[in-house]
């Protein structure tokens, strides 16, 4: 703890030292812990109306941001020389930090200068729920400085009474800045702030300022300043307030958050005004505070004007509680695929009451994953499936839970099987300016048409060829499931050959290997967005890719391309080679024979991407340094190199990391660090937001997982000018002195928080109780009423094969769900006791 202030007064608590963010929360009453876990999902589909540019040159190059307060997290693609650009873009994320707003930023590009803001859409985190999982079109507010911040401050005030020479008493009120938390970032780097302390009234303006504190977004000032608040009797000086009494009801403090900015002009970062009166009551106060804008900030009068922009946002809070809870709800959803029928399950249930069914199938999948019971359950809604279709040419064409099921098992299981076979073909289609644009509208001044086709049929022939060789490298599981559809749609349409081809191309092809070609990025096959260009050529590919699968699975002698061009183009792939080939790769798939993955001979890109990493040896001068530095992390090793593609200028073999954590800012006064720890030195590593540093270090965690001698302990700061900065241990080889936030995990398949998946299916039943209730009403009146149905609205929206089995699921859903009801109310209401309105969990200026 940090010492007080020599001069500073009785009855004044010490300033805290800087702590790290306790993410797990206090329990019930046996003190077990609550993980709170926030995560992100989306869609930024489109903005419209944008302003134009003056002049001849009305349109703009868009591109927009998520920003978490003032923290960028993601980015889109650009979108070139348009008003209304079309986005279409899916992010899903894990929050690992507080925040006060989600903001999405359209930003105009500008490559001589700085791109510029041309709007915002800024929803605060309580705000959140009242649009999820609903498509809003929101107004674009104009971007503010003075509106633009974030973080809090630790405040005390103290009003002393103070003896003059000649025994009259005047008062003095002592404020102490204690500490701000969670300033922004200024240009990707923690700021050097500093604080202004005013005591403003009617007729004063008294102002102080604090010491400039460097590299930090988490300052502690700890300062003092002391203001005269009455004059005695006997006071005589003239000044501009020559008042015998200073009226304490209409003062107040007023503290301005500044970034220093040396050569150029200081950023506002916020302000809080406390009032004096405050005190009127207690000796002294003390309370954090949240940073508000200034006044006169985003107070503009035109706020239509600037466009609108499409947004489907889903935030998700859950209060994860000790395993022991969810054994009951964990049982009633493993036992799903052994109900008959499936559509009395609970699993099932929930998929029909919910919402949006995406809600339901990413926990319930990951879930039945993990317990090796996911084959069975998709087996058995595929079949439900199967019932309803009336024509073989539409086999698993829907969005049904069936589909959605498998859609989210290929992304979760597939995503190894995509980087061995389409990584380096994608990169080679990235990195290079091969033109393949073959529709003659687009065609630019000087391009070749013939040229621009052999490029593609090129790329084309080789993704194909790689496709139809990889089926060595296809997930068991993924296998498992192809082969009971191949055998459910062969009984379904006995007279139709081709239906147990396309039952599996449909999902391999057009929901597999088409969507990750043309959305690389969204798969972790690509680091960034590729450029238009490069898109373009992407969509070309993956429309050639899909219909090959699907033409060749169908052995239909046309394709069923709308554009002439694309036809013409896909005349060149009409051959019995292609059909065969993609039937005896189907034929593969679809084997229940056991098969080694051919993936473990070359290593599997797993993540890159550019970072900071803090110099291994000294410079020059003596000094340690941070470099940018393009990262790659293999299922083998992990590198860094100058520039992408560039010989690797150090090297950590996978097996040798002992450690993956992350590093106190306090370390180096940087945001969003961790540390790699293996058998050398630490290296210490600067991600550009907190999300991608939680990636990194979830990515490095999984990787290493099974690694002998993984420590136990490790140091969360770093070790400078002899000593470690936690510990203060001289030795550079001494032991950790807090234990590893992952330990070694069982050896499983799939590496799922069960029980975060398992509280997230609460929450959702949680959620769509009213649905449960009127699909319960709807079994009873479906036993007992067994005439024709004359009012079938109530129910007619649900699948109920078996009322009597189905009703008895809903009571036991209500039975679990109630149990778990208790410790989570219990929850809360501890949380909102022990989080006093002023603390630092609960400053003063949040709104519930």
């Amino acid at each position: 703890m940090a010492a007080a202030a020599p001069d500073a007064p009785a009855g004044f608590s010490e300033a805290p030292a800087p702590t790290a963010t306790a993410e797990p929360e206090a329990g019930g009453e046996d003190g077990r812990e609550v993980r709170v876990l926030q995560s992100l999902r989306g869609k930024i589909c489109e903005a419209k109306n944008l302003l134009p540019y003056l002049g001849p040159n009305k349109m703009r190059d868009c591109f927009c941001t998520i920003n978490l307060d003032q923290e960028e997290v993601y980015r889109t693609q650009v979108v070139e020389k348009s008003l209304s650009p079309f986005f279409s873009e899916e992010f899903y994320f894990e929050i690992p930090r507080t925040f006060q707003y989600l903001s999405f930023y359209v930003y105009d590009k500008n490559v001589l200068q700085r791109d510029l803001r041309i709007g915002k859409v800024a929803i605060k985190k309580e705000d959140l729920c009242n649009h999820s999982g609903k498509e809003t079109w929101f107004s674009l507010q104009p971007v503010d400085s003075n509106s633009e911040v974030q973080g809090k401050v630790h405040l005390e005030l103290k009003l002393n009474e103070l003896i003059t020479e000649n025994g009259t008493v005047c008062q003095q009120l002592v404020v102490h800045v204690k500490a701000c938390h969670g300033l922004p970032l200024i240009n990707g780097q923690s700021c050097d702030p500093y604080a202004t302390v005013s005591l403003v009234g009617p007729s004063r303006n008294d102002q102080k300022k604090t010491k400039v504190k460097k590299k930090t977004s988490n300052p502690q000032f700890n300062e003092i300043f002391y203001f005269e608040v009455t004059r005695s009797s006997s006071y005589t000086r003239k000044s501009q307030f020559q008042v015998e009494e200073e009226d304490i009801e209409k003062l107040e403090i007023r503290i301005d958050l500044w970034n220093n900015g040396n050569l150029v002009q200081d950023v506002f970062l916020g302000e809080i005004k406390v009032p004096v009166n405050v005190l009127r009551n207690d000796a002294s106060h003390q309370a954090w505070y949240l940073l508000q804008p200034r006044d006169n900030g985003n107070k503009s009068s035109k706020t239509d004007d600037l466009g609108s922009l499409r947004l489907n946002i889903c935030y998700t809070e859950d209060y994860v509680l000790p395993s022991e809870y969810y054994g009951p709800l964990k049982t009633l959803l493993l036992k799903s695929p052994d109900v008959q029928p499936i559509s009395a399950s609970a699993a099932y249930i929930l998929g029909e009451i919910c919402r949006d069914k995406n809600d339901a199938v990413l926990p319930l999948v990951r879930l039945l994953l993990h317990h090796d019971k996911l084959v069975p359950f998709a087996t058995a809604v595929a079949e439900l499936d199967l019932k309803e279709t009336q024509d073989a040419n539409t086999i698993f064409r829907g969005n049904s839970l069936a589909t959605r099921c498998l859609d989210e098992m290929m992304k979760i299981v597939g995503g190894h099987y995509l980087k061995v076979t389409l990584k380096p073909i994608l990169d080679e289609i990235c990195e290079s300016s091969k033109s393949c644009e073959i529709d003659p509208i687009k065609l630019k001044e000087g391009d070749n048409v013939e040229n621009n086709k052999e490029n593609l049929r090129y790329y084309v022939d080789k993704l194909f060829s790689t496709i139809v060789k990889s089926s060595m490298s296809c997930p068991t599981v993924m296998c498992d499931i192809f082969y009971s559809l191949r055998q459910m749609a062969t009984q379904r349409f006995p007279n139709d050959p081709h239906v147990q081809y396309s039952a599996v191309s449909s999902f391999v092809f057009l929901r597999f290997f088409a969507v990750a070609v043309v959305s690389p990025h969204t798969f972790h096959l690509r680091p960034h967005h590729p450029d238009p260009q490069t898109i373009r050529t992407l969509t070309l590919i993956s429309k050639t890719i899909q219909t090959l699968g699907s033409w060749g699975s169908l052995s239909k002698s046309k394709s069923s391309f709308k554009e002439t061009f694309m036809c013409e183009f896909f005349k060149m792939f009409q051959e019995e080679g292609y059909i065969m080939a993609v039937k005896k790769f189907l034929d593969e798939i679809s084997s229940t024979e056991t098969k080694e993955s051919s993936g473990t001979s070359e290593p599997v890109h797993l993540k890159e991407g550019e970072m900071y990493k803090r110099a291994q040896g000294r410079t020059r001068i003596g000094k340690k340094n941070f470099k940018k530095r393009w990262f790659c992390l293999t299922s083998r090793e992990l590198t860094y190199h100058k520039q992408p593609g560039k010989d690797a200028i150090y090297t950590i073999p996978v097996k040798n990391i002992l450690a993956v954590e992350k590093l106190e800012e306090s370390s180096f006064n940087k945001k969003n660090m961790f540390q790699v720890i293996h058998t050398e030195k630490p290296l210490y590593v600067q991600a550009n937001n907190c999300v991608e540093a939680n990636e990194w270090i979830d990515v490095l965690c999984r990787v290493s997982r099974c690694n002998q001698n993984r420590l136990s302990s490790y140091h969360p700061s770093a070790y400078l000018n002899g000593n470690w900065l936690c510990c203060l241990e001289t030795s550079e080889n001494a032991l950790g002195c807090k234990p590893c936030t992952a330990g070694v995990p069982a050896d499983i398949q799939i590496d799922i928080d069960e029980d975060r998946e398992t509280e997230r299916i609460y929450s959702l039943f949680t959620l769509s109780l009213l649905k449960l209730h009127k699909m319960e009403e709807a079994c009873g009146t479906i036993a007992v009423y067994q005439g024709p149905q004359k009012e079938p609205d109530d129910y007619s929206n649900f699948v109920i094969e078996d009322s009597v089995t189905t009703f008895k699921t809903i009571q036991q859903i209500k039975s679990v769900i109630e149990k778990l009801d208790e410790p989570h109310e219990k929850y809360r209401k501890k949380r909102s006791s022990s989080a006093k309105y002023g603390s630092k969990e609960n400053p003063i200026g949040k709104i519930f």
